[in-house]
């Protein structure tokens, strides 16, 4: 009996010291795989702010500069519709050098680590979804670059802010877009920023009243290129999510080079279709302020345009198409300050209320965003404690 007791002792004694041992690497792991991922989560928002800080930043900044110098072009004697659509596009040999720094010293897989994701498509269906995305981008561009020479600007920025709604509209049935209270006020608000712009006196138009054919023509493009730019974000973020399946930064740079390359190639064939490229050394020889600033004014919209698409491929593959839009649509207002600085236009009161209303409209967009970020976080910390939880209710 005493021997049959002591065994039963020493079995006793082991299976507490395996309870304890347990407990000490539950507590471990408790310390290991709670507190990290909430770190990793903390920095990886953090960055991701930045980022879209900047991308922002180069939409506004890109956005504004390329359409002063776009309205430059067509008031100091350019007449090429085709040529001011190209250099909306050509830009992209720009970003040549630095995609290809990418490709040398980052390993394609140590850019996707912290990413998962799934193997992209095949060749055919990744070159099928640049051409359809470039043919559309090409068709756009040349539709604004109509509307831009036919409009005043305060009716092109009127018109041009009713692709929220396009966008809106493709990116409730293609991207699963939910509607906020929040992204509908921001919706509203960005609306009406622009649409007040409309109200005001036009300074720019000092060439007299339009003919009704040319702002009907005018018009027709400009609603015809909202609604196709809509279309053309929708599809994006589509690509990035089922086609692509990558959110890195070289991801960002293929879909804009691939596409701004079938863009250009099927602009330049516009071009020499309609000869218009036979008329370009005398429109340079005529224009207003001399040949170095013709050749100028076209090298720096095409950079420009090329910072604004890295900010606007940016911010759909970081967060969606509609939330890049809207911050498009928070430069429209910022045209018409920064041309009383430029051309001395007059500043009204109804500027003023619009520039108030597009940051109100944007931030609200932005607190939308980090309510978003918050839910993400807190749910994958939960998830992360869940499993730890199965051991010690099992013992």
């Amino acid at each position: 009996m005493g021997e049959i007791q002591e065994v039963q002792l020493q079995i006793t004694a082991k299976v507490e010291e395996e309870k304890e041992a347990k407990l000490a690497v539950n507590n471990r792991n408790n310390l290991t795989v709670t507190d990290q991922p909430t770190t990793d989560n903390r920095s990886r928002n953090y960055w991701r702010w930045i980022r879209l800080g900047i991308y922002a930043l180069f939409v506004i900044c890109g956005q504004a500069a390329a359409t002063l110098l776009g309205r430059q072009y067509y008031d100091k004697g350019g007449n090429s519709n085709w040529l001011a659509t190209l250099v909306q596009l050509a830009g992209f040999p720009i970003l040549l050098p630095y995609y290809c720094c990418i490709n040398i010293s980052t390993p394609f897989v140590q850019l996707q680590r912290k990413i998962k994701i799934k193997p992209p498509n095949s060749f055919f269906i990744l070159a099928s979804v640049y051409v359809g995305l470039g043919i559309i981008t090409a068709a756009d561009c040349f539709l604004y670059s109509i509307g831009l020479r036919y409009l005043p600007v305060s009716t092109y920025s009127i018109i041009c802010a009713s692709q929220l709604a396009f966008n809106s509209f493709f990116s409730f049935f293609f991207n699963k877009q939910t509607f906020t209270p929040y992204i509908i006020n921001s919706l509203v608000l960005l609306t009406i920023s622009s649409a007040l712009l409309v109200f005001q006196n036009d300074s720019e138009n000092k060439k007299g009243v339009l003919s009704k054919q040319k702002y009907a023509i005018g018009f027709i493009c400009t609603v015809g290129a909202s609604a196709g730019y809509g279309f053309q974000l929708s599809l994006t973020q589509l690509a990035f999510t089922k086609v692509i399946k990558r959110e890195t930064f070289r991801a960002v740079l293929d879909m804009i080079i691939y596409t701004a390359f079938v863009a250009s190639c099927a602009i330049l064939v516009g071009l020499f279709v309609s000869r218009e490229w036979m008329g370009l050394n005398r429109e340079m020889e005529a224009y207003q302020l001399g040949k170095v600033s013709y050749v100028m004014n076209l090298v720096w919209t095409a950079i420009c345009w090329q910072i604004f698409s890295i900010g606007s491929v940016g911010l759909i593959s970081e967060t969606s198409s509609l939330f890049s839009n809207a911050i498009s649509v928070v430069g429209l207002p910022v045209v018409p300050v920064l041309a009383v600085v430029f051309f001395r236009d007059k500043m009204h009161g109804l500027k003023v209320i619009a520039m108030v209303l597009a940051i109100w409209g944007f931030f609200s967009f932005l607190y939308q965003n980090y309510l978003d970020d918050y839910c993400k976080s807190k749910s994958n910390n939960g998830e992360a404690k869940q499993p730890l939880q199965a051991p010690s209710t099992g013992s």
